[in-house]
């Protein structure tokens, strides 16, 4: 009879001592894993930012649609201006503007365009899949634009791409998760990952880099 109570006290004690072990590991293991997919995030985040840059220079307005970000980056192209030579102090002292310059060839502007993919994104770019989620399963990154008019009556333009966590978390522990989303809330009042805000212009910072 001792030897079996010394039995299920070993046995117990194994066992406890896993569970410790366990609830030490799973916050560490989840938080690993966490920062690989936050990562990934991150980054497809930035390079849509890139691409909402360069659509603004040439339109003047960030763009809501995927669709057309990404037919933007495939098939578009920006105006590049080669220059060469500048107004001189002799110009300016016969009178010769630039515009004058560049009309008797002292001065030369040339514009030539280049496409998008070369401006930011390799060829190689997988520029389709620039509107999903890492880790999402197939889910996309919402992705919003507007204008907004700040105090002092400036019309601004400003765009927001975001995901939740739960979308790119999905599959690790859910409390784990839970006690996360609080945390994101209580920092960046935002329970996910985001870059731009469509609420109030934040200079296109992303929420990791508050």
């Amino acid at each position: 009879m001792k030897s079996v109570i010394n039995i299920l006290l070993a046995a117990t004690v194994i066992i406890l001592a896993f569970l410790l072990y366990e609830s030490i590991m799973d916050p560490i293991r989840f938080n690993k894993e966490r920062d690989i997919r936050e990562t990934a995030v991150k980054e497809k985040l930035i390079d849509i930012r890139s691409a909402q840059v360069l659509f603004r220079s040439k339109y003047g307005r960030y763009t809501g649609s995927f669709d057309t970000l990404v037919n933007f980056i495939k098939y578009d192209s920006l105006p590049i201006v080669f220059r060469k030579g500048q107004v001189t102090d002799q110009m300016i002292k016969d009178r010769i503007d630039e515009k004058e310059a560049i009309k008797r060839g002292l001065i030369i502007r040339d514009t030539s365009f280049v496409e998008i993919t070369d401006s930011i994104f390799s060829i190689k770019y997988p520029i389709d899949s620039i509107r999903y989620v890492p880790y999402g399963n197939g889910a996309e990154f919402k992705l919003q634009a507007a204008s907004l008019v700040t105090g002092s009556m400036v019309t601004v333009q400003v765009f927001e791409a975001s995901v939740l966590n739960d979308v790119f978390l999905q599959g690790l522990d859910k409390q784990l998760i839970i006690n996360y989303n609080a945390l994101r809330m209580e920092i960046t009042k935002f329970a996910g990952m985001r870059v731009g805000n469509i609420v109030e212009p934040n200079n296109n910072a992303g929420n990791w880099e508050n």
